[in-house]
């Protein structure tokens, strides 16, 4: 249950893939990310100002967390920095408490509510006392209105609401004690909004299994008689969750004229564009790998900043060769029967490093499934050449699973490099589709097994495959479960259309999000922003 509705009084003011609604690694998952946009939108779909309006399912969240998020994403959207947003989620038991909230309302202590795990927060939102907890469906809407009407704006939200008890053959009562949607005189959702330069936020709840007794803890909306219901009481059985969220969508959708869209976004957001360096400081890098016969994660990656670290005289060295044994479904470099070693390529990338001066040296390979220790040793000697020649330089490894061959993994710790990494690349139910061919597991081991001997253990995730919030933070926790401390989350960017689709594409704030979220968990350091690759400024990372 929500609130009743107070409005803040605004200030007046005068790429590489589509996106998609969803793909085949999300079928399976809870909405996690659907665009919509409004006839009005598609009329000017050329203007790189319009958004489609992104419903974001962020799934069972503690009250902060998704504080946080909304208030970066309402600063992103008053900044244009992104479009309208429909937030969807489910807090963790809480109390929140708006403009109207009385220390009286609270028929239990503070300290009682921590003994109950009950969070308590005063908000900036109308309204006065209310309680949100697993079962109830909470709508944060994030739009600028179209229409600076707020009366107008509170009537089509209860009106969606209405409209979804209305589908399950209730009939909806409207302001019985004020903003808010009752059920035979039970309330079962309450508005609670404000907004910032006629941007909306904070929204509904709608209590569909919502467990009731948290209620008791305080008086719901100031009022002593209220009496609260959800769907499931009203109905007599529980209702499906995803149904419910569904319904209010498609509500929502209709009341304030937006429609699914019919097009995916021909273009890559803005925030994906990448200004060209000058060629004069690119050749040269070039030119001495070509001479040193290197490969880089820069050129056979794609990588979207090869011209910002080559023009910087660094580099990401791809040894063991430019082809790999596996078939990812997300990378870009060639697959197929690789060439023998080259045994002078150690001395070579260790010439390399020397000629560019570089203070910190990243290491990685293609999957060599055919050598018996997966290339372990060619690891070895590549970082024992590069000490040999330049011995102030620090070195970061980013390895393969050596298809979980401890053997392999123990002779790449002995020689010690300054930092271990190992991509998980995506969440656990993503993996097979993405990494046919390994093992979210084994990985897993192979982080662990690197923490074990004391080393500093590093790893990277993509976002934009169709992964929820949940998966996210769950596979966050695996992570730092097994030891890894230092992370980097990246936009994926699809190579070709015969490769994993993007699902979406992730906006900035929802990158600094899962950077402050990461931190707050006990990674020590943490690099999270679309353009973010493994090695991407890696010394300074290591740094940390």
């Amino acid at each position: 249950m929500f609130t009743d509705c107070a409005a803040e009084v605004p200030a007046i003011t005068a790429a590489a893939g589509p996106l998609c609604r969803s793909n085949v690694f999300c079928k399976e998952a809870p909405m996690s990310a659907v665009t919509v946009c409004s006839p009005m939108d598609e009329a000017v779909s050329t203007n790189p100002q319009v958004f489609p309006l992104e419903i974001l399912d962020i799934g069972r969240i503690e009250y902060g967390e998704a504080l946080d998020f909304q208030q970066r994403r309402v600063s992103a959207r008053v900044g244009d920095t992104v479009g309208d947003t429909l937030l969807l989620l489910e807090h963790e038991p809480v109390i929140t408490m708006g403009r109207g909230g009385l220390t009286e309302h609270l028929h239990v202590s503070e300290d009682e509510l921590r003994r109950q795990g009950v969070g308590l927060y005063w908000v900036e939102r109308g309204g006065m006392a209310t309680f949100h907890g697993p079962g109830q469906l909470v709508a944060y809407p994030i739009i600028r209105l179209r229409q600076k009407d707020l009366h107008l704006y509170m009537e089509k939200l209860l009106a969606s609401i209405a409209a979804v008890v209305r589908s399950y053959g209730l009939e909806p009562q409207l302001g019985v004690h004020g903003p808010g949607v009752w059920i035979n005189g039970g309330k079962v959702a309450s508005v609670g909004v404000a907004v910032r330069k006629w941007v909306t936020f904070h929204g509904i709840a709608l209590n569909a299994n919502t467990d009731m007794s948290g209620f008791s803890l305080i008086t719901p909306c100031g009022n002593p008689t209220e009496r609260i219901t959800s769907l499931a009481r009203e109905l007599g059985h529980p209702v499906d969750f995803a149904e419910v969220s569904s319904r209010f969508v498609a509500a929502f959708a209709r009341e304030f004229d937006f429609t699914p869209a019919q097009q995916p976004a021909a273009r890559r957001p803005h925030w994906l564009t990448v200004s060209l360096r000058p060629e004069s400081g690119v050749r040269p890098v070039e030119d001495m790998l070509a001479d040193l016969r290197l490969h880089t994660v820069c050129q056979e990656a794609l990588c979207p900043n090869k011209g910002e670290c080559f023009s910087r005289g660094t580099s990401t060295f791809i040894i063991m060769g430019d082809v790999c044994t596996r078939g990812c479904r997300y990378c870009a470099v060639g697959k197929g029967t690789p060439a023998p070693l080259d045994r002078s390529e150690p001395g070579n990338v260790a010439r390399a490093v020397a000629r560019l001066g570089l203070r910190h040296a990243v290491i990685t390979s293609v999957t060599r499934d055919d050598l018996p220790d997966g290339g372990a040793e060619h690891f070895v000697r590549t970082i024992e050449a590069v000490r040999g020649t330049s011995p102030e330089t620090s070195v970061e490894v980013l390895v393969p699973d050596f298809q979980g061959n401890f053997d392999a993994l123990e002779a790449v710790c002995a020689a010690r490099p300054d930092m271990f990494n190992h991509n998980l690349e995506t969440v656990r139910r993503l993996f097979p589709q993405v990494r046919p061919r390994a093992s979210y597991q084994t990985s897993l081991e192979v982080l662990a097994f690197a923490a074990a001997k004391s080393l500093r253990v590093k790893s990277g995730i993509m976002l934009g495959l169709g992964e929820s919030w949940d998966e996210i933070r769950a596979s966050l926790g695996d992570l730092l479960a097994h030891g890894c401390r230092f992370l980097t989350l990246g936009q994926y960017l699809a190579p070709s259309g015969a490769h994993v689709p993007v699902a979406r594409y992730v906006a900035p704030d929802e990158f600094d999000h899962w950077k402050a979220t990461a931190l707050a968990m006990g990674f020590s350091g943490v690099a999270s922003a679309p353009l973010v690759r493994s090695s991407y400024r890696a010394e300074a990372m290591l740094a940390e």
